[in-house]
């Protein structure tokens, strides 16, 4: 299973894809606004960065053919970005185009298995389902994450499935017990799961009983 940061930070990704844990990026509008740069700048850092992973980047055009033109640019910026469409009705086409001219999809804000069905029939590369946003609204998120795992999977689609709007330890958890392909998280999620308490208390009970020793070299 993959793990994707999900930022336009490129401090954080750097510390994290250099530490071999993180295998790509997505990014978003929101993201990028608040790093204070240049958009295409700042990705085209990323994708530096990230030289053997991928980055998902959104289109920011409203209307399918401004997402056509738009998506294509976003794909030329670079060999590993993966562009980011909603995965909405009105852009069907414009995404069925897109993967037949091999550009590679991100279908974003997924909320339903049809969509997540549609958009593996468009051959998109990544589907992401929307953990957080699901549960907002009263939806199971990660039962949805399931059943879309068992059709992406039981049917041998190309589509990956990506977790994403992962906001909790839990959720994360849940998402890599689950089968997801992908999982993308915020940093502080990351971060955080990689920590426990019985860690600190192991090391420390670890160099409390070496200083015992009075060694003063090793080995």
């Amino acid at each position: 299973m993959k793990i994707f940061i999900d930022t336009a930070n490129l401090e954080d990704i750097k510390k994290w894809y250099e530490a071999g844990i993180v295998d790509g990026v997505t990014t978003n509008p929101t993201h990028l606004s608040k790093e204070g740069a240049s958009p295409k700048e700042q990705i085209m850092k990323i994708c530096s960065i990230v030289a053997k992973g991928t980055v998902s980047v959104e289109v920011t055009e409203q209307e399918p053919e401004a997402i056509y033109r738009q998506a294509k640019e976003i794909a030329a910026l670079a060999g590993n970005v993966v562009v980011k469409i909603p995965c909405h009705v009105d852009y069907f086409p414009v995404i069925n185009k897109l993967s037949a001219e091999d550009v590679a999809i991100n279908a974003t804000l997924v909320f339903s298995l049809t969509q997540a069905l549609a958009a593996a029939k468009l051959g998109v590369t990544y589907i992401s389902p929307f953990i957080g946003r699901c549960n907002d609204i009263g939806i199971d998120g990660i039962d949805l994450l399931g059943q879309i795992c068992h059709v992406m999977h039981g049917h041998e689609f190309d589509s990956k499935v990506l977790a994403a709007s992962l906001r909790t330890v839990h959720q994360l958890q849940e998402a890599i017990d689950t089968g997801a392909d992908i999982a993308t998280v915020p940093v502080a999620v990351l971060e955080k799961s990689l920590t426990h308490p019985l860690l600190t208390v192991g090391i420390e009970r670890f160099n409390r009983d070496w200083q015992k020793l009075g060694v003063k070299q090793f080995p």
